[in-house]
């Protein structure tokens, strides 16, 4: 059929990368130690332990945790201990820092688990739109997961795709 329009990037070798489809399945909940200072900056013993023992974790159960301090307080190393032994055995998993950056730090955990050698010889473009907010730090990862692998990494999308590296065979 003359003039028939053809979809070169559908029938071409590319494969597409969306790094949110490496974001966690699991919801992120942030605890913040604030929470249980006196006046929310200073940590007095007896009472940061009376706090923690009336404190309902329950809604942490099988949640990753993210564990931080937003006040602009001293904290001792001891109290993020303390607090993580009344999460040990309801979360499933505990981190320290703010929801946002345990949520990145999960994206790049499962960036860094992919088998490279999926990509062996192929032709890579990294998606840079997503519903989700990425980190650069995700797509250094990404390019340091596939730069040995690849025939050719880009960025973008097939349509303008720019180009980030190119191997030689």
């Amino acid at each position: 059929m003359a003039g028939e329009i053809i979809n070169r990037v559908s029938n071409s070798q590319l494969i597409t990368i969306d790094l949110t489809d490496y974001a966690p399945k699991v919801s992120v909940k942030e605890l913040d130690i604030k929470d249980f200072l006196f006046q929310g900056i200073v940590l007095k013993e007896k009472e940061f332990r009376v706090n923690l023992k009336e404190f309902d974790f329950s809604n942490y159960t099988n949640k990753t945790v993210a564990l931080n301090c937003s006040a602009d307080a001293i904290v001792p190393m001891w109290a993020f201990m303390l607090v993580t032994s009344y999460l040990n055995n309801i979360a499933s998993e505990i981190h320290f820092g703010t929801k946002e950056e345990v949520f990145q730090k999960k994206i790049s955990d499962n960036i860094n688990s992919i088998d490279a050698s999926e990509f062996e010889g192929k032709k890579v473009i990294v998606k840079g739109c997503g519903n989700i907010p990425l980190s650069e730090s995700l797509y250094i990862a990404i390019t340091q997961k596939l730069q040995n692998s690849v025939s050719s990494l880009m960025f973008g999308e097939a349509c303008s795709a720019v180009p980030v590296l190119k191997n030689k065979k």
